[in-house]
């Protein structure tokens, strides 16, 4: 390991140590750096029917389904070289066995399609060259953007990706409206010497791209699992009561946060059952005016004064709704302050489970003033 050098390559997924004595590059998959990971939860009912279908990875989030025809024995983190539109290509294999069909279920790919095939494992000789192309992204990605400034485009170049055999590369950009890219194209030709292919993508699958790290202190989720972007809203952020704070309500990628979609469906329920309170509630010792609602656990909060929080009283939505009947009705309770407290579930605190200290054996406090007994009497 002394001769060795180790370089992480988190964008697809794998290690490439490389022996600085004779110049030979091994490469192996991590597993734990993969975007968009799929775990193949259905390795312990394989049944075999499904082993010439293999998922190969790529950089970032690009994922393919191609077939291994000529029987070769690849399994789970092979490097393999596989069947490309011009040339060949080089992925991981990543996913194999019956949950490869879930998967392209998942992506819209029919069981019958004509998949691409894998023409055999990746020699030393391919790794290096593979190796070799990947060198010139960084130092082609900021040309790239250099070019589109100069010729005064509307697009952001977020990410450049190599093709395993170094003959072409597609250049992932950003624009709000439609580009010509055919000057653009002919200077790219020109400078990089390779095929171009440029792709179009949105804010948030950049985000995807890139990856990161959310307000949550998690991997967001755009890099982690979500592959189909659904619309959101600022509805969606009154149902739930959040404030309209574009600063908080946004992610990394300009665009309204993606979680803000996972907990509509409770929200929407809960709110079916808490009645619209539209002027207030009559009891024979005053109005009560609503001043809050707990929309999750269907409590509603009321006080006799209007413009202050300072005495609230707690009342079920189911009560609230009752209450409602009998103003219509002509008849008033007797007074909020006599009505029941709502049952609310007990919630059990951690507060102190997570200190640091709580391991450490309690120091013994010193009995000070017994030595200082001791001492007088001493002297005495």
């Amino acid at each position: 390991m002394d001769n060795e050098s180790i370089q992480f390559d988190c964008f697809r997924g794998c290690a490439v140590t490389r022996n600085e004595q004779t110049g030979d590059s091994c490469c192996v998959y991590r597993e734990g750096c993969c975007k968009l990971q799929s775990r193949n939860w259905l390795q312990d009912n394989e049944d075999g029917a499904n082993h010439d279908i293999f998922e190969v990875r790529f950089k970032n989030t690009r994922k393919g389904f191609y077939l291994n025809d000529s029987g070769q024995n690849v399994q789970i983190g092979d490097l393999v070289i596989v069947e490309s539109a011009t040339g060949h290509d080089l992925g991981i294999i990543t996913l194999s066995g019956n949950a490869v069909l879930r998967q392209m279920k998942c992506k819209g790919v029919p069981e019958d399609a004509q998949l691409k095939k894998i023409y055999r494992k990746a020699r030393p000789v391919d790794i290096e060259k593979w190796q070799q192309a990947i060198a010139r992204e960084q130092e082609t990605m900021i040309a790239a953007r250099r070019i589109a400034a100069e010729l005064g485009l509307e697009m952001k170049i977020g990410d450049v990706e190599f093709q395993g055999d170094g003959t072409k590369a597609i250049f992932y950009y950003i624009a709000d409206g439609r580009v010509d890219f055919r000057q653009l194209i002919k200077v790219f030709a020109d400078e990089f010497r390779i095929r171009i292919e440029m792709k179009q993508i949105g804010a948030r699958q950049e985000a995807g791209l890139i990856g990161g790290l959310g307000v949550c202190g998690r991997e967001l989720c755009c890099t982690n699992y979500v592959t189909n972007f659904q619309s959101i809203s600022t509805s969606v952020a009154r149902l739930q009561d959040l404030s309209l704070n574009p600063q908080k309500l946004a992610g990394q990628c300009g665009k309204l946060k993606c979680c803000l979609n996972y907990e509509v469906a409770n929200y929407v329920d809960a709110q079916s059952r808490i009645p619209k309170v539209t002027q207030p509630l009559e009891f024979e010792d005053g109005l009560a005016y609503l001043r809050k609602t707990d929309i999750l656990r269907e409590l509603m909060y009321f006080s006799y004064d209007k413009n202050s929080d300072a005495n609230l009283y707690p009342l079920d939505a189911a009560e609230v709704e009752e209450i409602i009947r009998m103003n219509r009705a002509g008849h008033k309770p007797e007074s909020l302050k006599t009505e029941p407290e709502p049952s609310m579930p007990e919630f059990v605190t951690a507060v102190g489970d997570d200190s640091i200290t709580r391991f450490d054996k309690p120091r013994r406090k010193k009995n000070r003033s017994g030595r200082r007994g001791g001492k007088q009497s001493r002297q005495k």
